[in-house]
């Protein structure tokens, strides 16, 4: 009896043991799987244990496998609970990486559209300082234009009211020119009539003598003739003083033409007495007296003049 059971241990011992090892290789087959897994999260898996007992397996061996069983479901259950979380883990890494990267997405263009701005805001900057300058300098050229012209337009007022003055003071020396010349022909006119009468009054008896031989209408008229050609051809010098008197001696041959004068009675004065010889040769000839009779010539062959700054007397 007791060799019977022993027969029957011993009959379960082994199918145990190779049970037990079959176990131990699988479990150690599905955590190696595990390790060397992929990172994605991989489908959930489904143990299935299939225990293949002999018929004669005893319920004890039976109840053994089914706790293995359980515990090895309870492993994969924490095995897989845990590569959940390190895979939820590994996608919250991600994705916080994604939005760290992102995030420095953002604050780059953010960077680069403030510098954009800046640019933009520094060249409007730079195109509105150059708008001012170009004004600015606008403006300064049209006041300096606007000064040139001004200037220009005073330099021609400036030069037209000088011309009008010295069109004015011209006119006036002209007018005051016109009446000095006036004055002194009118002077001269008056100093010759004053002569003229000093002359009739003074040579009553020479004209007296002259009227016995030709008449003293025909003397007088040639007097005022040779006076008169005298005058016009005698310069006053400039150290002519009222009081000079100088007498001219003149020779004439019939028919008017003068041969000689000389000085009798000097003035004292070397060009005054000069410019009264000059004069009386400058008349040269008295044409009016190409058809005088020889008894009217007779007084002018030689005859005296005397020469005053005021006046001429014959």
């Amino acid at each position: 009896m007791q060799q019977s059971a022993r027969s029957s241990s011993e009959s379960y011992f082994w199918p145990t043991i190779w049970a037990v090892a079959l176990h131990a290789l699988m479990f150690a087959m599905l955590f190696v799987s595990f390790q060397f897994a992929p990172d994605l999260p991989p489908p959930k898996p489904i143990v299935q244990v299939t225990l293949y007992s002999p018929k004669s397996q005893s319920q004890a061996t039976t109840q053994t496998n089914q706790k293995i069983a359980g515990e090895a479901k309870k492993t994969a259950a924490r095995q897989y609970e845990q590569e959940q979380l390190e895979a939820k883990k590994e996608e919250q890494k991600k994705q916080e990486a994604a939005e760290q990267k992102k995030a420095e997405a953002a604050k780059q263009a953010e960077v680069a559209e403030k510098k954009a701005e800046a640019k933009k805001a520094e060249e409007a900057k730079k195109a509105e300082q150059k708008k001012l300058a170009d004004i600015a300098k606008k403006k300064s050229e049209e006041e300096k234009k606007k000064a040139a012209e001004e200037a220009k337009k005073k330099a021609a007022e400036a030069a037209k009211k000088k011309a009008a003055e010295d069109a004015k003071k011209k006119a006036a020396a002209e007018t005051a020119k016109k009446k000095a010349q006036e004055a002194a022909r009118k002077s001269a006119a008056d100093q010759k009539a004053a002569a003229l009468a000093d002359l009739l009054s003074d040579t009553t008896e020479r004209q007296q003598a002259l009227a016995d031989e030709v008449g003293d209408q025909v003397t007088g008229n040639y007097d005022d003739l040779i006076r008169e050609l005298v005058t016009r051809n005698w310069i006053r010098p400039p150290s002519a003083r009222n009081g000079m008197s100088v007498t001219v001696q003149v020779n004439m041959l019939p028919g008017g033409s003068i041969v000689n004068a000389s000085v009798v009675r000097s003035s004292g004065d070397a060009a005054f007495d000069s410019s009264a010889v000059t004069a009386v040769r400058n008349v040269g000839q008295v044409t009016e007296m190409q058809s005088i009779s020889p008894a009217d010539f007779a007084p002018y062959r030689s005859f005296k003049m005397t020469f005053t700054p005021e006046d001429l007397d014959l």
